[in-house]
């Protein structure tokens, strides 16, 4: 691996524990039945998608979202809960690492959301560890704000331009295979994370 000066990592997966199972049982409370529990397929919708790069906005995801469910009844709050559902936490050594990797390196997020989901996680990451979560990074990149998602190529070099970096000299982190592929494929040194690999350990031996 060439000399490494930058990283870029992914959110979900990565950096945030994810519960993919929590929103199909949250909104199966709410109605859902057939293809809709089947979580990781619905996320292919274009609903989410148009959510995730920002060419919608929450309330007319929501309204979809009571359509699906045949529940009109169904409340923002109700929607907002479920669909967070699927957040869990940094975890506290996770961040300890960050904030000394931050020391030797830029740190930079490329992350696939929307705004519903960072608003929520932004304030439980501030309410668990008491300080903002920008504060980790040199720049933060949400599909939502910049139009755009990962694996898409334009992505990717949309982030590399805006954060001024070379992808040569990058290290790209992320959990989805596509996500490392299309990242290579710009020329960045992509690291294919798994959950639960202790991610200290790992780019400590991989940036040697």
């Amino acid at each position: 691996m060439p000399e490494i000066k930058n990283i870029i990592f992914d959110l979900g997966g990565v950096l945030l524990d994810l519960d993919f199972m929590a929103p199909v049982h949250a909104f199966r409370l709410l109605g859902a039945t057939g293809s809709f529990t089947e979580f990781r397929e619905t996320l292919k919708d274009p609903v989410f998608r148009k959510l995730e790069t920002g060419l919608i906005y929450p309330e007319e995801f929501r309204s979809n979202i009571r359509a699906k469910l045949g529940n009109p009844s169904v409340t923002d709050e109700q929607i907002d809960q479920a669909w967070c559902s699927i957040l869990g936490s940094v975890p506290r050594e996770k961040v300890s690492f960050l904030l000394e990797l931050r020391k030797r390196y830029p740190l930079y997020l490329y992350s696939n959301t929307n705004q519903i989901h960072i608003e929520y996680f932004l304030k439980r990451f501030y309410s668990e560890h008491q300080f903002h979560f920008g504060e980790l990074f040199e720049k933060l990149f949400y599909s939502h704000v910049i139009h755009d998602r990962k694996p898409e190529l334009s992505g990717y070099e949309k982030v590399l331009a805006l954060s001024g970096v070379h992808a040569g000299e990058t290290l790209f982190v992320d959990d989805f295979e596509e996500n490392i592929v299309a990242a290579s494929q710009v020329g960045l040194n992509a690291f294919h994370y798994h959950p639960g690999m202790e991610l200290a350990l790992i780019l400590n031996q991989e940036m040697k």
